[in-house]
């Protein structure tokens, strides 16, 4: 059993607090790029913080059979579906390969659901000579944010930045040859949940969601609204 120090009051505080720490930023023209449903809120804030544009990153864990929770892989849908799995863990349990085939369709169903709802007819955000800044909650195992990070980089973004408040070292090192930048504020050795770390962890509507972004929105729209 993990016992953790509470890091953040909310996924409102973490956002606010990772933002401080990407205002170098500010001057890349960045793109803040969330993973829903709970990286949003945390996207929210850095974007503002920022005055850059929010966008999303749609990707889906791929869970154990035995284990939901445990990330086999993940799909990711950037205008063209991949699969990025663990390996390790898929040739530790055996996990077939008609597993992954089907609960890859089923994810993949439901990014385009989610793509339809919180986006509708919305064209994706240009990264191609932007920094893009992809936002999490918080990173376990690290295999959805490896997706994330490959659909992103085919983007072509002038600089590729992970930021999130809470990962384990042994993950963040993983993934850090992937991208130009890392930017966490607490990596403890003992993890467990991400969820851990925050004394507010309840999940999000997908209209809270949608709401955020049409904030989000709404502040590019009006410069006058726009944090100094």
């Amino acid at each position: 059993m993990f016992l953790h120090e509470v890091l953040f009051a909310d996924r409102s505080e973490a956002g606010r607090a990772l933002a401080q720490r990407l205002l170098h930023s500010r001057e890349e023209r960045p793109v803040v790029l969330a993973l829903p449903r709970g990286g949003v809120p945390v996207g929210f804030e850095v974007a503002r913080a920022l005055d850059a544009p929010l966008d999303l990153v749609l990707v889906r864990k791929i869970g154990a059979p035995f284990q939901p929770e445990l990330a086999v892989g993940a799909v990711v849908d950037g205008g063209r579906a991949e699969t990025v799995l663990n390996d390790e863990i898929v040739r530790e349990f055996e996990i077939p390969e008609s597993y992954i085939a089907a609960e890859s369709a089923r994810q993949l169903a439901e990014i385009e659901r989610r793509r339809r709802l919180y986006l509708a007819d919305s064209a994706r955000v240009p990264l191609a000579g932007h920094t893009a800044i992809v936002v999490d909650d918080g990173i376990a195992t690290g295999a959805t944010m490896e997706a994330a990070l490959h659909a992103t980089r085919r983007a072509n973004p002038q600089r590729l930045v992970l930021a999130t408040p809470v990962a384990p070292p042994d993950t963040l090192e993983r993934l850090r040859p992937q991208v130009d930048e890392v930017v966490c504020l607490a990596m403890p050795r003992l993890f467990g949940a991400i969820g851990a770390f925050y004394e507010d962890f309840r999940q999000l509507s997908d209209d809270e969601v949608i709401d955020l972004l049409r904030r989000a929105t709404r502040s590019q729209r009006e410069p006058s609204a726009r944090p100094l």
